[in-house]
């Protein structure tokens, strides 16, 4: 609660900075149509608001193609009822400094509003890119290797540098990079807004850089990437006191992420009440793998339905300097997930890809520092995940007695599937200190030969009312290495041999 005051006294004067004249875009030029580029007439409204000290630029109903254009201190763009701007899908359009549909840069107390629509219209910008580029009449050391590059791409928003920024009511769609950027900002709030944007690649519904004072609330998030996504890009900033609540997410990459871009730091992230569906990767990710900090996360109640993941914790260390990554002080209370024995987002525009080995075992939630480097103080708390099973051993198989030969993959991009084949099929924890679980649930659908909970290089492990099916396989649970062990109320299948102990 007091980081939701925070942030509304922040913005709370961000209203009465809109002075109350308006300026229709009509008036300026504008002229509806796929043809006519509204980027000037659009502007010329903008700058005309922002000389007056501010003021709301109106959008009216109607389709109004436009090129970039430039937000400016103290300005509302609002959307009447029916109103869309369409990006243009001329590649020559867009040049340095002006790869987004609207972009901001050091301005304060600016605003996007209404029931409107941006459309960037990314499918057919890319085409115009790739015909451009087969002509030769642009560059692009990427394309040819995976896809064009991001100076290539264009966002919708990019907002860099600024205070007091509101966001509310509108619906983006298809970007050709990701949506919408919020880099080096204070005081964000998102309200009421719906993402659908599954043309290309790269589409991170949200993406908040080094930002802090954020809320994003009520909304809906569609993308062929990351739903939500927080980065840190700079060693001396960090994103701090974010506040997510409220809003459903659907991914071919994962839900609610922290990283890959992990330099600086993230505190303070508190989510409430997600639902992620269908999402190929992980419900919730946490990664830190660049030398950022990332401590002091709440999350709570968080449903994930047909997902390929429920949690993903990864300390790792893909920089190249001296630092490490440091991951601490985490509490994921409340988290009911289904992990199908399928892939969870087959029939989308853009699926995640296709698994390297087919078919393949489930991956577990997994919790990993490196060796000397320890996740710590993480609580699990009120979680039941119910997976699909079914693993066969003729797919992949590592044997509880070879849990050394598990790949550390120290430098490796942070995704769930990371390390191949995991010897537990509901939760794997290695190289951490100060690990809780309470009131602890899962379940599998069909059978699974290994082992349930496989805990390897732990130091300071809880284990309350955990509660595991009476038909899963014996050992249900390897401890390796494992000191300070605590536990109460755990429900194991009978067997001598239901735990197994290992130095």
């Amino acid at each position: 609660m007091k980081k939701q005051i925070l942030i509304l006294l922040l913005l709370g004067n961000a209203l009465a900075a809109f002075a109350q004249k308006s300026y229709n875009i009509i008036n300026y030029g504008a002229k509806t149509g796929a043809k006519y580029n509204n980027a000037i007439a659009i502007q010329k409204a903008i700058d005309a608001a922002a000389k007056n000290k501010g003021g709301r630029v109106i959008i009216p109903a109607g389709n109004f193609t436009t090129g970039p254009i430039i937000l400016k201190s103290g300005v509302e763009i609002h959307f009447n009822d029916d109103a869309a701007l369409l990006g243009s899908t001329n590649r020559f359009d867009y040049t340095e400094g002006k790869m987004a549909v609207i972009s901001a840069k050091g301005q304060h107390d600016i605003a996007i509003t209404g029931n409107g629509t941006i459309n960037g219209q990314g499918r057919d910008l890319i085409m115009n890119v790739l015909q451009l580029l087969t002509d030769g009449k642009i560059q692009d050391d990427q394309w040819k290797i995976k896809r064009p590059a991001e100076k290539n791409r264009t966002n919708i928003f990019s907002i860099v540098d600024c205070t007091n920024v509101r966001v509310t009511g509108v619906t983006l769609r298809d970007a050709s990079g990701w949506v919408q950027t919020y880099k080096n900002c204070t005081g964000v709030v998102i309200d009421h807004m719906k993402v659908e944007s599954v043309a290309y690649w790269n589409n991170d519904g949200i993406d908040i850089v080094d930002s802090k004072n954020v809320k994003i609330t009520n909304s809906f998030f569609n993308a062929a990437d990351d739903a939500i996504c927080l980065k840190s890009e700079d060693a001396n900033k960090s994103c701090e006191n974010i506040w997510v609540e409220n809003c459903t997410l659907r991914s071919s990459a994962s839900g609610f992420k922290l990283g890959t871009g992990s330099v600086g730091a993230f505190r303070k992230i508190t989510v409430k009440n997600l639902t992620v569906y269908n999402t190929y990767r992980s419900a919730i990710a946490l990664e830190s793998v660049d030398g950022a900090l990332i401590e002091d996360v709440d999350i709570r109640n968080v449903t994930g339905k047909n997902v390929g993941n429920a949690v993903f914790i990864r300390l790792g260390h893909r920089n190249t300097d001296a630092r490490y990554s440091s991951i601490r002080n985490v509490l994921i209370d409340g988290v009911k997930a289904d992990v199908p024995n399928a892939k969870p987002d087959v029939g989308y525009p853009l699926e995640g890809p296709a698994p390297k080995v087919a078919p393949h075992n489930l991956v577990p939630a997994s919790i990993t520092g490196l060796p000397g480097h320890l996740v710590q103080n993480v609580t699990l708390q009120n979680i039941d995940i119910t997976y699909g099973g079914g693993a066969n051993k003729t797919f992949a198989y590592a044997p509880i007695n070879e849990l050394d030969k598990v790949t550390e993959n120290v430098p490796g991009y942070p995704e769930f599937t990371m390390f191949g084949e995991l010897p537990s099929w509901g939760l794997y924890v290695r190289h951490a200190e100060g690990i809780k679980l309470n009131n602890f649930k899962i379940g599998v659908m069909e059978s699974d030969f290994r082992p349930a909970l496989i805990f390897d290089d732990v130091t300071g492990l809880s284990l309350n009312n955990l509660t595991v099916p009476q038909t899963a396989s014996l050992p249900t649970i390897v401890y390796k290495g494992v000191g300070q062990l605590t536990t109460s109320g755990v429900t194991l299948p009978a067997g001598n041999n239901a735990v197994i102990t290992q130095k």
